[in-house]
């Protein structure tokens, strides 16, 4: 008998590791990234549902295509000199114009070198004044502001490696920069924008719905954490040693007031008790996706399209009218969460229990106007992180990493508000390091 149930214990672990195998966790049921997806399955991962719309611009969309301008930098005039027929001159015979055809091109860039000379005029009373250089000019050789911006475009915008950007710069714009000569100018450029990226620091301290989020990132080979704190307008990008509350202490001494925090129910985030939190949708559906795949759960259906629900009338229905139907949300809400799952579905006895733990986190963006129910927006910010090492590779010291987060913060910051880029960027070259 010893031996019968020893067997049927195993057929038992048998039956739930094949269960695993049969459906497994990929990015649409669960916060597996896409490159981890086993054989890549080809099913499309958006949590968005199918609709009747066609692929490509919708019905009212306004087109975009190459037009002419009215003011082209170059004219050049293409006139007959002889008859194609009977071959007799036509140099005297008045040209009328036919037709006209434009090209767009870029021209060869090339560095323009300015050579600053500085005077000296000896006064009568016996004094010698000599004229100061302008503010920044500070070498007898160096590279200007534009070489600045275009350095720090590529590094934080495009996430060129350094050996490449040597390459491009050499053959685009003739400049022969050196990888160290780089990384110095990213590190004056980093110096330059720290002004800017304490503002940033401070806007996110003071607004109203934060969204955070922390991803690991390859430091001289040790891992660390880079942190994202990100409203509508700025994003701040932090790195840290931890992952904990230290992390997020070093970050914002003094809290995030009264700030309703939005995330992934990361432990760290619940330390801020005083704050109202909302948890991420797309995850918590996500996970929805692998118990219902899984077990076939009635429970996990209907919760998922409550949770569907509620995100359409907070889409859908304006501010006002959301109060109606609050109170009807909440109810069915506790109802599902209060009704007996399986306990031999194991996920989702403990889904269940995760919801009840943070149940007062699971709507709050039905009452709070700016706060999303979602964090994806925090979700593509630390993504730009990922995308930079895969491009690049590791940081290679943690003044690196943390001139990155500067540079990064300034750009998806100026993204959000809709701003020129490299103007902007320009504009921080042309300061002075503090």
């Amino acid at each position: 008998m010893e031996r019968v149930r020893f067997l049927e214990r195993r057929v038992a672990e048998l039956e739930k590791e094949l269960a695993r195998y049969r459906n497994p966790k990929n990015s649409r049921n669960s916060s597996v990234p896409p490159s981890k997806d086993e054989n890549r399955p080809k099913k499309n991962q958006s949590l968005r549902e199918e609709t009747d719309r066609k692929p490509g611009g919708q019905p009212g969309h306004k087109g975009h295509t190459l037009e002419m301008t009215s003011r082209p930098d170059k004219t050049e005039n293409h006139i007959p000199s002889f008859c194609t027929c009977c071959g007799r001159d036509l140099s005297e015979v008045p040209a009328e114009l036919s037709c006209r055809r434009q090209v767009f091109d870029l021209p060869v860039i090339r560095p323009v070198c300015t050579e600053h000379r500085s005077y000296v005029k000896s006064c009568p009373c016996g004094e010698k004044n000599r004229a100061a250089f302008p503010a920044g000019i500070n070498a007898p050789v160096q590279y200007g502001s534009g070489v600045e911006t275009m350095v720090g475009y590529l590094y934080a915008r495009q996430y060129v490696p350094y050996i490449r950007m040597k390459e491009l710069l050499g053959d685009c714009f003739g400049i022969g920069l050196s990888e160290g000569s780089i990384d110095n100018i990213i590190g004056r450029f980093a110096r330059k924008a720290a002004p800017i990226y304490a503002m940033i620091k401070s806007a996110v301290s003071k607004s109203p719905v934060i969204g955070a989020d922390e991803t690991g990132a390859k430091v001289d080979g040790v891992k660390q954490w880079v942190w994202t704190y990100q409203t509508e307008e700025h994003t701040l990008l932090a790195i840290s040693e931890s992952r904990g509350l230290k992390a997020m202490k070093a970050h914002f001494p003094d809290g995030f007031g009264n700030a309703v925090l939005c995330h992934d129910a990361w432990r760290a985030y619940f330390s801020y008790s005083e704050n109202l939190h909302q948890l991420c949708c797309a995850h918590l559906l996500r996970d929805l996706n692998y118990i219902v795949e899984r077990y076939r759960s009635k429970w996990a259906e209907s919760l998922r399209a409550l949770f569907g629900e509620a995100i359409l009338l907070k889409k859908n229905l304006p501010d006002a009218d959301l109060g109606k139907n609050i109170a009807a949300m909440e109810e069915r809400m506790d109802k599902l969460l209060g009704l007996p799952v399986h306990p031999e579905h194991e996920e989702a006895v403990t889904f269940q229990k995760r919801l009840l733990k943070y149940r007062q986190s699971l709507l709050t963006f039905l009452y709070h106007p700016k706060v999303p129910p979602d964090n994806n927006a925090s979700e593509r910010a630390v993504r730009n992180v990922k995308v930079k090492q895969k491009i690049s590779g590791q940081f290679k010291s943690d003044i690196g990493a943390e001139n990155f987060c500067v540079i990064r913060s300034v750009v998806d910051t100026l993204i959000k508000r809709s701003e020129k880029v490299l103007e902007n960027l320009n504009h921080i070259a042309r300061l002075q390091p503090e």
